[in-house]
């Protein structure tokens, strides 16, 4: 397919989207919150913000949800007598950043591997494909652990403590994400080596990066779109993960699985159940994940149906 044939048929794709169900759905909550956590960023993350996330007060500790008393208390407090709802926005703009910052680094190494693997071939696609293999059967969870363990140290001594747990944290993620994505590719670049287009462009004498960028890439631009949307839910599932057992982002910074975590038993006290503390960080968690994965499916069944009309 041409380039320009590619770009016809993406202002086409944009124009369906409207009147998809679950790409609207998942879409416009995922664009909500994200465009709630970051509007009320001067609030939650500046010192002295109304909500902000490590304002202590110990006479207001555990408090139940109200709204008498303005939005700081909607939520109720946690043990320390922070509001929940300031830690679950900073909460949720610290998931939201780490999963889409994992999403970008594994993209870029799966289609820059799948790329090189598809179209070189021979021993370049043997070695590369290997490696992946190889990387497969080792544990997720141990390899993130592992990555975060060798690169913290490092970065610290080039930024603040909180900045690096921050930045090891989606790095560690990204840099064994990228495992599927680099298959994806490799299969469709070995499809697409063969087809006119780019014999044609090779027969010119194009470069091989201009044939990748001017020729693969915007064809590779449906399969590369759904696994990010569909990345972005799995790492953030990871990072609460790993927040939840205590090794992700560290105290007093909130994501929504260290604030499950932390209110889990609060939460299961059967003689004083503080089930605020657990319920409003799940539920914000659980929601964002189906709409991402509504999102990504939306986004695929668009595309499959795109394909099959190009096709008839």
């Amino acid at each position: 397919m041409t380039s320009a044939a590619v770009e016809s048929n993406t202002i086409g794709f944009i124009r369906r989207i409207p009147g998809h169900g679950r790409l609207a759905l998942g879409g416009g909550f995922v664009a909500l919150m994200l465009l709630v956590c970051i509007v009320s960023l001067p609030w939650t993350n500046a010192p002295g913000g109304t909500l902000y996330y490590n304002n202590q007060e110990s006479t207001e500790a555990r408090r139940p949800p109200r709204i008498d008393n303005g939005p700081k208390y909607w939520f109720g407090t946690d043990g320390l007598g922070r509001s929940l709802l300031g830690r679950c926005l900073i909460g949720g703009a610290i998931s939201l950043l780490i999963g889409a910052s994992a999403a970008l680094i594994s993209v870029v190494l799966g289609v820059s591997v799948g790329l090189i693997a598809g179209y070189r071939g021979g021993w370049v696609d043997g070695l590369l494909m290997r490696m992946v293999d190889v990387l497969y059967g080792l544990p997720y969870i141990l390899m993130v652990i592992l990555f975060k363990i060798a690169l913290e140290p490092l970065l610290q001594r080039f930024m603040g403590e909180n900045a690096a747990n921050l930045v090891v944290l989606f790095l560690a993620i990204g840099l064994v994400s990228w495992l599927t994505m680099a298959r994806v590719v490799r299969g469709q670049v070995m499809s697409l080596r063969t087809q006119p287009f780019v014999e044609a462009a090779r027969a010119c004498g194009a470069k091989e990066s201009r044939i990748f960028i001017r020729h693969l890439l915007p064809n590779l631009a449906g399969p590369i779109i759904v696994y990010a949307t569909l990345t972005i839910p799995s790492a953030i599932l990871q990072e609460s993960f790993l927040s939840f057992l205590g090794v992700g982002i560290k105290a007093p910074m909130p994501t929504w699985g260290s604030l499950a975590s932390d209110g889990l038993m609060p939460a299961l006290n059967t003689i004083h159940s503080r089930w605020w503390m657990l319920v409003f960080p799940c539920t914000l968690l659980a929601l964002t994940l189906l709409s991402l994965n509504f999102l990504g499916d939306g986004l695929r069944d668009l595309l499959d149906t795109r394909d099959s009309k190009l096709e008839t």
